[in-house]
């Protein structure tokens, strides 16, 4: 299949984009095989182009909001997409703003208790057990009662911890790292952490450019062809 070929896929993979509802179905030929117009080529192009910015997910309901004739609803996916961006790159600047201002903290008695800790990060307590277990976080514990205590130093990093996994970061990741900002009381293990999820981010906004050019013309082509003709 010369559709399969050129965008170096499998036939299987364009049946299932096909059933997927990812590009227009396509007319069948007397004997019973595909046949597949440059519109579809278009609508192949748009949505592999639009997966490296927006994600498997995204796409598809973009694709599928374009085949239902719902230019609006693919181009609000478009905004939301956008929107996550923008705040990931607000998280990343908020990172850096916290790493800037890290400093060593002195070790006095902690009076933050896992509920209050929690509703301040808009988590749950469960997620900060979790994290303990995994080593982010280190409370004590109050030896009369039990509960475990955050020190200023555990808010500080449950605060690192939240943010980098908003930035993508496995528990594994994170917990070396700040293992290393304990002990050395300095960001230095950060940094080229930080210079990647930045890479990462300006090569999705690039992407999201790419994609949304492909779109675009899909978009032009599937309004100057006649519904009749789109498969």
């Amino acid at each position: 299949m010369d559709l399969a070929r050129v965008h170096g896929l499998s036939t299987q993979a364009v049946r299932n984009y096909e059933d997927a509802g990812i590009i227009p179905p396509a007319a069948r030929t007397p004997t019973g095989y595909r046949r597949y117009t440059p519109l579809h080529a278009q609508a192949l192009h748009a949505f592999l182009a639009l997966l490296p910015g927006h994600g498997h997910q995204t796409a598809t309901a973009i694709m599928r909001a374009v085949d239902r004739d719902a230019a609006d609803d693919a181009l609000r996916l478009l905004d939301e997409s956008h929107a996550q961006l923008l705040d990931d790159r607000r998280t990343l600047q908020a990172v850096e703003a916290a790493l800037r201002d890290l400093a060593p903290v002195p070790q006095e008695r902690g009076d933050t208790f896992i509920g209050p800790l929690a509703r301040r990060l808009g988590l749950r307590p469960a997620t900060l057990r979790k994290w303990e277990r995994a080593g982010l976080v280190e409370p004590r514990r109050d030896p009369h009662t039990g509960y475990r205590v955050y020190s200023a130093a555990d808010v500080r990093n449950a605060r690192l911890a939240h943010q980098l996994r908003r930035g993508g970061y496995r528990l594994a990741q994170i917990a070396p790292l700040l293992a290393q900002v304990r002990a050395a009381g300095g960001v230095a293990p950060l940094e080229s952490m930080l210079h990647d999820w930045r890479a990462r981010l300006t090569a999705r906004g690039r992407a999201m450019l790419t994609g949304a050019a492909a779109l675009d013309a899909y978009l032009t082509a599937r309004a100057e062809t006649p519904p009749t003709a789109r498969s």
